[in-house]
């Protein structure tokens, strides 16, 4: 019996590694945002240092592991079969929750869903005790008010995050404008000494908070009371020795003073994590580990019967596991690429410039930006002119001082990278000290959602799309809470009815579900180098460069047009579901890959060099036709797919007969036009526009037949709808192929490929 469990405590520590590398990528947002984004380090320094703080938070966390034992449930009423089940039904769910989170990209908090998790696997539990009679209610088992202290902390780290972002990012660009160099010398070093006095006090409260030095002692007084007994001290003398300090080093070794708040900020926030979150990793396989190492501790004690009351005492957690924790998570930054996808999140919604947006528009976002423009337009007209035309000076990012290219450039600048991790800083500690709820990843990225509005980061052209964003993140944060409390009850309920065959079959449930989603996000990734790499292959582009990516880009497309038209047609005919999902698919994201490149028109314009200009008129027109032929693609496979998918009647004989003569016809058109465009033979555009033709006069044919046969009631609703709807993208098909090869033709005149 005991080797069973051995093996669910192994199964914990195996899952505790797997939750360790996911739980970091998802976490990593915290502290890693405001330094990548601004760019202030290479990537390899910010690594380093966000790793020594990990290290070192790491071995803070010991005092932080009472929560997975009891801070949710009552230990002491739950047998040793019965705890062993709730930790594994939370680190199953952990897994798969947190993993499904990473590879959408969107940062959730690890604290939140740890905490629904305990309490949704001890309520699975509860309610079978319930049931069988114990004579309690799930009430006297579970310690609601930690569940509701988290979903209070959860609105409270929102609202004052966001405001207090948004407040003190709009006083410090008043204060330094875009145009800070100046100013940094004249009173830098005031602004440095606040900044660092409130991150070396978020490390004394922040980092203290539940660890083991907490309690040492100084002057007969726990170290943890004596911080707050003398913090008005701690701040005075420290904001004088800074400020004195960071003078001396900008006079003497020309400091850069906002690269040293980023990068301290950085290592504080790593050691936060570290110190505070890593419970929510290694915490509950550690609780496992000691209720089984209590439970062989008394030989012959019957697994369903002996009561866990051990735990509710203090217990050391052994140093050399938060060594180990500890490294696991700084390999993971250095090495998980989806750390990086969930930062890329965070940053892209903060960035100061427009570019492709991930998010789309809804009704509430719109809305809210028509509100604040009117409101605006209200308090300029109130306020004196000359006070609008010195904020409107203040906030004119197009005056930095620093000059970038394309590459280089950073999403916003180190004044707001500081205040993101001073304002950061300060709301922690001050609600550590409060003893308030407030989770870390909701202050970080609230509070950089909060300074890039006041930085005017959402601007007319992004800020509806930035909105929505962060409405889904939080939204997200919300479901997390649900999917953690409903996941870990079904997970501990099967597997406590079950037994030991459902505890494996959710084990290998959970491996397949990390391991396919690491295969997908693999490719994924893959893809975007390739498209990272073409879009970074040339800092310059002349004419020719244009030139060869437009024939590469438009021979794609026909190729395309014809492999996925003749697909359609032929599965329409055979209602092959399948293959018409699939060449759904491709029409989906050739559709987006198109947009994404329109959305990214102007980063490509600016590296075109003066002389080589005229070629930007070209790759804008070939741009426009192939987002056109895309929309096409996508309204001809969508209601395809959607007839066959809702099961209506086939297609009849006509109709299949027309559609194939259509697709051998746009065949002949793409195969000819790679021939032309590959081989610079626009001498044969009359073939070309002979064959468009003859699909247009083909297809108005085809449209009388089936209104003919509709009227004589030859053909359903259903059929006649879809062919006619096919048939008149299919026509504006052909009028935007044309046109595609009529400007490659044009492009190619002005490269000298070719002349009439």
């Amino acid at each position: 019996m005991e080797s069973i469990y051995l093996v669910i405590v192994g199964v914990l520590f195996i899952l505790a590694i797997s939750d360790l590398i996911i739980g970091v990528s998802n976490d990593a947002v915290n502290f890693l945002n405001s330094a990548i984004g601004s760019k202030a380090f290479s990537f390899k320094v910010i690594m380093l240092v966000a790793a020594l703080g990990v290290i070192v938070g790491g071995t803070f966390s010991t005092g932080m592991m009472e929560v997975a034992r009891k801070g949710i449930f009552h230990p002491d009423m739950f047998y040793f079969s019965e705890i062993m089940i709730i930790f594994f039904a939370v680190m199953i769910t952990d897994v798969i929750l947190l993993d499904t989170f990473n590879t959408l990209g969107l940062p959730t908090s690890t604290t939140v869903s740890i905490v629904f998790e305990l309490l949704g696997a001890a309520v699975a539990i509860s309610m079978i005790k319930v049931m069988n009679d114990s004579g309690l209610t799930v009430a006297d088992y579970i310690n609601s008010s930690k569940a509701l202290l988290i979903i209070s902390g959860i609105l409270l780290s929102v609202v004052v995050a966001f405001l207090s972002g948004a407040i003190i990012q709009y006083v410090t660009r008043l204060i330094f404008s875009f145009r800070f160099k100046k100013k940094m010398k004249l009173y830098g070093a005031i602004w440095g000494g606040i900044s660092i006095t409130a991150i070396t006090y978020f490390i004394l409260i922040k980092g203290l908070k539940g660890s083991a030095y907490a309690y040492y002692e100084i002057d007969g007084v726990i170290m943890k009371k004596w911080v707050q007994i003398h913090a008005l001290e701690i701040i005075g003398v420290s904001m004088v020795i800074w400020t004195i300090l960071l003078q001396v080093s900008t006079l003497v070794f020309k400091l850069n003073i906002s690269k040293f708040i980023v990068l301290i900020g950085t290592f504080a926030l790593a050691m936060a994590f570290a110190g505070n979150d890593l419970v929510n990793f290694i915490g509950v396989p550690l609780a496992g580990y000691e209720s089984y190492l209590q439970f062989v501790a008394n030989p012959g004690a019957d697994p369903n019967s002996f009561l866990m009351t051990g735990l509710t005492g203090k217990v050391e957690t052994p140093f050399i596991f938060l060594i180990l924790a500890g490294a696991v998570m700084v390999v993971t930054l250095y090495f998980n690429k989806k750390a990086r996808r969930v930062i890329k999140t965070s940053v892209d919604l903060s960035r100061q410039d427009s570019g492709t947006e991930r998010f789309g528009a809804t009704i509430f976002s719109k809305s809210l930006v028509r509100s604040a423009i009117v409101v605006n337009k209200r308090l300029s007209a109130i306020m004196p002119q000359r006070v609008n035309e010195f904020i409107r000076k203040q906030f004119d990012d197009s005056r930095a001082e620093e000059v970038y290219t394309a590459e280089e450039k950073p999403a916003f600048d180190m004044i707001r990278a500081s205040v993101n991790l001073v304002t950061a800083s300060i709301l922690i500690s001050f609600a550590t000290s409060l003893k308030l709820p407030l989770s870390t990843t909701y202050v970080t990225f609230m509070v950089a959602m909060g300074t890039s509005l006041a930085d005017n980061a959402w601007g007319r052209e992004s800020a509806v799309y930035r909105i929505t964003g962060v409405i889904s993140i939080i939204l997200g944060w919300f479901f997390t809470a649900v999917a953690a409390f409903t996941m870990a009850f079904v997970v501990a309920y099967l597997s406590q009815m079950g037994g030991i065959i459902v505890v494996f079959l959710f084990v290998f449930i959970a491996a397949f579900a990390v391991i396919r989603s690491h295969i997908k996000g693999k490719k994924e990734d893959a893809a975007a180098e390739v498209e990272t790499e073409k879009n970074q292959r040339a800092e310059s582009l002349e004419t020719y460069d244009i030139y060869r990516e437009c024939n590469l880009s438009t021979s794609d497309t026909f190729h395309l047009v014809a492999d996925v038209y003749s697909t359609m047609v032929e599965s329409l005919a055979n209602e092959n579901r399948k293959d018409l999902k699939q060449v759904y698919k491709k029409a989906k994201t050739f559709n987006k890959k198109v947009k994404v490149d329109k959305d990214n028109i102007k980063n490509v314009i600016e590296r075109i060099e003066d002389e080589s200009f005229g070629s930007a008129q070209y790759y804008t027109l070939l741009l426009d036709y192939m987002r056109e032929i895309g929309r096409n693609m996508l309204f001809i496979t969508e209601p395809a797919h959607e007839h066959v998918d809702n099961n209506h009647k086939p297609i009849g004989e006509f109709q299949t007969r027309h559609l194939f003569e259509v697709s051998e016809l746009l065949r002949q058109f793409s195969s000819l036009a790679i021939e032309i465009i590959t081989e610079n033979r626009y001498d044969r555009m009359e073939e070309l526009i002979a064959i468009q033709e003859r699909i247009l006069l083909e297809m108005d044919v085809y449209i009388k037949e089936q209104i003919k046969r509709l009227k004589k009631k030859k053909s359903g609703t259903k059929n006649t709808k879809l062919f006619l709807d096919i048939l008149s993208e299919t026509k504006m098909l052909s009028f935007h192929m044309i046109n595609l090869v009529k400007s490659q033709r044009d492009l190619s005149k002005l490269a000298g490929y070719f002349n009439d």
